[in-house]
């Protein structure tokens, strides 16, 4: 049994789940859900729809380019069976996941960290509009604290 992937957002299409839709021209596409079916049926585009992954990534919230990603290409070539090969394919899978998700922490932490100088900008600029409304406030606190004494 394969785990294949939603042509619409890329999502894992597990067996017994989701549709395959057939082309004339001998197309295939496999969908994870009806929502995934029905904006393939309307001609959206992934890439202009918000929930998925080529929409992340075209806008740069998921890393784009990994060496990581090599490795989950599909290979047609038929290999010989040897039970070496595939516990040391498993133990490699298992460790390509572990660097795979330190790297997405690191481009997300990256991210973040880019972001709270776009926040505190606009905070600084957001203040400075309404400085003239701070002032007042503050000079009557001042006002008020010499006519206590």
């Amino acid at each position: 049994m394969r785990i294949e992937k939603c042509y619409f957002c890329s999502s894992p299409c597990y067996p017994g789940h989701g549709m395959k839709f057939v082309r004339n021209d001998s197309t295939q596409f496999r969908f994870c859900r009806s929502k995934c079916h029905r904006s393939f049926n309307k001609k959206r585009n992934p890439r202009k729809v918000a929930w998925t992954k080529a929409y992340r990534r075209s806008r740069g919230k998921e890393m784009a380019v990994d060496s990581t990603f090599e490795f989950e290409a599909r290979r047609n070539r038929p290999v010989k069976y040897d039970r070496g090969l595939v516990a040391r394919t498993i133990g490699a899978m298992g460790r390509v996941k572990e660097i795979q998700e330190a790297r997405e922490k690191d481009f997300y932490a990256a991210r973040m960290e880019e972001s709270k100088v776009v926040k505190k900008k606009e905070k600084r600029a957001e203040i400075a509009k309404g400085l003239d409304l701070i002032r007042p406030a503050a000079g009557r606190e001042k006002a008020e604290g010499k006519r206590r004494e």
